[in-house]
């Protein structure tokens, strides 16, 4: 019966310490069920003797936070109340440190388990989640890394680092969207700082160039208006050498860019990418004439004439010369 005392005794306290967190109304009810389980268990948390006799060293929240993480295998699926001691966060820095130098020694698993540490000891430091993000994105264990920043910035929502972190694994898992939102956080939170910029001028571009494929694909397989299903010739290297071409020309750059910049400000629609489409058609057919021609072949359509003038399409109702 010691045991069980033992802990309504540590219920109780819980109770006790759970009332100055409480509406007046809500500590009421508490006080209610502390006073059923004194009276029940014949238990007076005020007598010293009681209090000697079954009191636990550690408190009944730490000790159930305890057991869920060895449950999880987790240090983090709760967040203790309990504030580390000065001796615990002085040891959890000594742990953090040791975990810096194995960075810079590439013992990245060691700055890994050096970083747990410290996070059980004191799981409220925002800098030990964002440098183990640092270390699991050298593992390329990118997820890991972003679930990290969050919890950072859980503690500490203008930790800049944090974002540019968390940039840096949405980066690696080609999630250019979510890489760029961060580093706009970051450099709201930083604006001097010359990496962030580095680093969204890069995810922009990445997106941009990724976006201008994409498009280059959808006119190929006939997604896009004016432009034929051409997915059956997409091997052809003469085809695929001048799209990379035309994806590298400057004014088609400037227009993806203004494109997807309309995009992300909720401006761009369909006519932008139209309009793309069109372009393409029309740098394909004067880059090189004659693959056009040969691809108009193979889908049963008159070749086009080389000395008509391209900016004056022949009269008729068939017109599709801009269309390939």
């Amino acid at each position: 019966m010691a045991d069980v005392k033992k802990l309504v005794f540590s219920i109780i306290r819980f109770l006790q310490d759970q009332r100055t967190q409480l509406e007046e109304e809500q500590a009421e009810s508490l006080e209610v069920a502390i006073q059923c389980l004194e009276s029940s268990y014949g238990i007076d948390t005020s007598d010293e003797q009681t209090v000697a006799k079954y009191q636990l060293q550690k408190n009944l929240l730490d000790i159930f936070n305890a057991q869920l993480s060895i449950e999880t295998d987790s240090e983090f699926s709760t967040l203790s109340l309990h504030e580390a001691t000065p001796e615990e966060k002085e040891e959890a820095e000594g742990l953090k440190n040791q975990g810096n130098d194995f960075m810079k020694a590439d013992k990245f698993s060691d700055a890994i388990e050096c970083y747990t540490q410290a996070l059980k000891l004191d799981n409220k430091n925002s800098v030990y989640y964002c440098n183990r993000a640092a270390a699991y994105s050298k593992l390329s264990k990118h997820m890991n890394a972003i679930e990290d920043c969050q919890r950072a910035l859980t503690i500490d929502p203008l930790y800049s680092k944090a974002y540019g972190r968390m940039g840096i694994a949405y980066t690696a898992l080609e999630d250019h969207e979510s890489a760029i939102e961060c580093y706009r956080k970051a450099l709201e939170l930083d604006p001097g700082n010359q990496s962030y910029q580095n680093n969204l001028e890069i995810a922009e571009q990445k997106l941009q160039e990724l976006a201008a494929q994409s498009g280059f694909n959808m006119g190929m397989a006939g997604g896009l208006p004016g432009m034929p299903n051409m997915g059956a010739i997409l091997n052809n290297p003469a085809m695929m050498q001048m799209a990379q071409s035309m994806m590298s020309n400057p004014q088609m750059q400037s227009m993806m860019s203004n494109m997807m910049q309309g995009m992300s400000q909720g401006g761009g629609d369909f006519n932008s990418i139209m309009q793309m489409g069109q372009q393409l058609a029309q740098q394909m057919q004067e880059q090189n004439p004659e693959l056009v021609n040969q691809l108009r072949s193979q889908m049963g359509r008159p070749p086009t004439n080389p000395d008509e003038n391209p900016d004056q399409p022949p009269p008729g109702p068939d017109n599709d010369k801009d269309q390939i």
